[in-house]
């Protein structure tokens, strides 16, 4: 492979991983989030800062970035579980401009001018670039997924599934929404931490305007296309909409519109996605991508 697809299937690997913190958010909790690239965009930026100012290595700074992420994530998710619908939706998405407006005009965070300088990641003395950082990225995905499966076998993803499709049912059945509603979000927003500080260490610069508003919207048509609340879905969603700009190149700079067109045409005639039951997929391979909705 060229130096050119294999940073592509890099950012394909990153922009999985991110789709499947939404999954666990969209498609397992059933709760609506449209402001995901915010805590993608706070994972990355925690990085940075831990590498470039506290100098720590990528490997020691990983968990304090998931871990502030995820606390941040259970934090801003707490008034948000008061909120359904329209109103959560609306709620997600002013999260999102807040966090980036942060990122933006505060000085400390670099401003507009972004933070520079970020290290590259070694292991055992061995930089990571080009095929190595891409081996790298597809195991914290497979790491991603198998945390993704547990999480559907276990009580709290029973929960979810339950709170997913009677919220009320489940509540009068003795199941909390919010404590399972928050756990969903936690686990959600800590692997779109993991997905921000891998795209740090490969941008190695990263500024505000990379985790706006339309970053969440293309994370949300990955989900759709490749099946809401599939284990594999957004796997799917990411390698087909991170693929498609660049093997049509003359459409790169319409590719909020394509991605807007795309989650509008499978609301309408696949909402269930392509892996989801009834999908156009799962009825060529019977059984498979749906694991999350049983």
């Amino acid at each position: 492979m060229g130096e050119y697809t294999i940073t592509i299937l890099i950012f394909i690997a990153i922009q999985a991983i991110v789709s499947c913190g939404l999954n666990v958010i969209v498609g397992y909790a059933g709760q609506i989030s449209l402001g995901h690239a915010a805590f993608f965009g706070i994972g990355a930026y925690a990085s940075a800062l831990l590498t470039t100012r506290a100098g720590l290595t990528f490997w020691a700074a990983l968990p304090l970035v998931v871990l502030i992420t995820a606390s941040i994530g259970m934090v801003l998710g707490m008034p948000s579980l008061r909120l359904r619908e329209d109103f959560l939706a609306v709620t997600t998405i002013g999260i999102n401009f807040i966090v980036e407006s942060v990122f933006l005009y505060v000085p400390f965070f670099g401003g507009a001018l972004g933070i520079g300088g970020i290290p590259s990641v070694y292991l055992f003395g061995t930089r990571l670039k080009g095929v190595l950082f891409l081996y790298m990225c597809l195991a914290f995905l497979a790491a991603t997924l198998a945390i993704s499966w547990r999480f559907t076998r276990s009580w709290a993803g029973l929960a979810c599934f339950a709170l997913r499709e009677e919220e009320t049912a489940a509540s009068s059945a003795g199941v909390s929404p919010v404590r399972f509603k928050l756990t969903a979000f936690v686990i959600g927003t800590a692997m779109a931490g993991l997905g921000g500080a891998l795209y740090a260490h490969q941008m190695r610069f990263i500024s505000a305007t990379d985790f706006g508003f339309p970053l969440s919207i293309m994370m949300m048509s990955m989900v759709v296309l490749g099946g809401i609340g599939t284990l594999w879905g957004p796997v799917l969603g990411a390698l087909i909409l991170g693929a498609l700009p660049e093997i049509f190149r003359p459409l790169v700079d319409y590719r909020m519109l394509l991605n807007a067109a795309v989650l509008l045409m499978m609301i309408r005639f696949q909402p269930e996605g392509l892996l989801g039951e009834g999908g156009l997929l799962r009825r060529i391979l019977p059984g498979r991508g749906g694991e999350g909705r049983g």
